[in-house]
């Protein structure tokens, strides 16, 4: 079968460890692609957690494989940032919806984050959001808007006066070291 392509789908680091392979251990940071051996891909599937991984945060790009590791998977496993993008900008709330209620958490992850950075200005999206996930995309929409205002009102300060001269010499004293003494 040969190497296999994962891409990690979530826009967080996905690491695992596996005992049954030496305890190998790999990360992936957000959006890396590797290339895997079939044996790491299925002893993966059987470590603590790793069925998990497989099926919500990385994508297996051989559908024989996948397959036989994590089953049936439902077309919004597939999704990736850009169709993510068009969903929210361009899809109805029906195709929203339905993605919320069968796509993996990394696609989930995906749609929380991207409605808030594009923004999504679709109430109605926004509402199904908060409704299916819990996260509020109004609310992370107003924090991130105040955040930047705050970085954009804080400047260096500037002198407004010359400082006062002082007769004062800076000294510098060297701090003996344990061996020194």
């Amino acid at each position: 079968m040969g190497k296999i392509k994962v891409t990690n789908r979530d826009n967080g680091v996905v690491g695992y460890t596996i005992p049954d392979l030496n305890n190998l251990h790999r990360n992936f940071q957000p959006g890396e692609t590797k290339y895997l051996e079939e044996e790491e891909i299925k002893s993966l599937r059987n470590a603590p957690g790793g069925e998990y991984i497989l099926y919500h945060y990385l994508i297996l790009e051989n559908d024989e494989l996948r397959e036989d590791v994590i089953g049936t998977v439902e077309p919004e496993y597939f999704y990736t940032e850009a169709e993510v993008k068009k969903l929210l900008l361009e899809g109805s709330a029906d195709e929203l919806e339905d993605c919320l209620n069968f796509a993996p958490v990394g696609v989930k992850d995906l749609v929380k984050t991207l409605a808030v950075d594009l923004p999504c200005n679709d109430l109605q999206k926004r509402a199904l959001i908060l409704k299916l996930t819990g996260f509020d995309v109004n609310s992370a929409i107003e924090i991130k808007k105040a955040g930047e205002e705050e970085e954009e009102q804080k400047e260096a300060p500037k002198r407004k006066a010359t400082p006062i001269k002082t007769e004062r010499k800076v000294v510098r004293k060297s701090v003996a070291t344990t061996a020194e003494k």
